[in-house]
């Protein structure tokens, strides 16, 4: 049986957020980058089912990497479930603000560990949870369809700790730039995963 394939991209960059978190605030996002958008957008699958989140970054976006040239999509979705972690009370605050707020003690590769839930918000492991179920109901729903889908870091590092089935801890190591391409296959039958690529920045093979 052919996998079905994600193609997991994090949207363009933020613009407007003043240097505070914005988690699942509703930030805009810089797509000028039109030699990148245009790289990225050559390597999409043809006849795939996009998927952005509710808020407006992925959704400009996908509609940068259309208007770069990607193939038209076969359908397009919202998935509530791919959205930034929640970060409760800790939104909207500055980089200092927060430090002071934790006694100056940081995480090394984001805001607190994995299994901390921010007062009013939600842990990287609940992420980890609520990307997991959509991702197995999805594969499921397409098997063997390509699935383009438009997110942030956290819900791709939390597909990336679904799908080699590791701590959610350990998957806060993995890099995942603006515009970046992760690649997973999700063997439906057999309920394996196939890694194809993590992080990987078309902007490196532009001369």
């Amino acid at each position: 049986m052919n996998p079905t394939r994600w193609w997991w991209i994090r949207h363009a960059p933020v613009v407007g957020h003043s240097g505070r978190i914005y988690g699942q605030d509703d930030v805009d996002c810089d797509c000028g980058n039109a030699a990148l958008f245009a790289q990225l957008a050559g390597r999409l699958p043809t006849d795939a089912l996009w998927i952005t989140t509710p808020l407006r970054r992925t959704k400009l976006t996908a509609a940068a990497l259309q208007q770069a040239g990607a193939p038209k999509p076969a359908g397009e979705r919202e998935e509530v479930a791919f959205l930034e972690q929640h970060f409760g009370e800790w939104q909207g605050l500055s980089y200092d603000e927060f430090a002071i707020l934790r006694d100056g003690v940081a995480h090394r590769f984001w805001h607190a560990p994995a299994s901390e839930r921010p007062p009013q918000g939600e842990s990287f492991a609940e992420v980890v949870e609520r990307v997991a179920r959509a991702v197995e109901a999805i594969s499921a729903a397409e098997t063997g369809q390509d699935i383009v889908v438009v997110a942030h870091g956290g819900s791709i590092r939390a597909a990336l700790a679904h799908a080699l089935a590791i701590d959610p801890e350990r998957a806060l190591g993995f890099a995942i730039d603006n515009c970046s391409l992760t690649r997973l296959d999700h063997f439906t039958g057999e309920g394996a995963w196939r890694v194809g690529s993590v992080n990987f920045l078309p902007q490196a093979q532009i001369r």
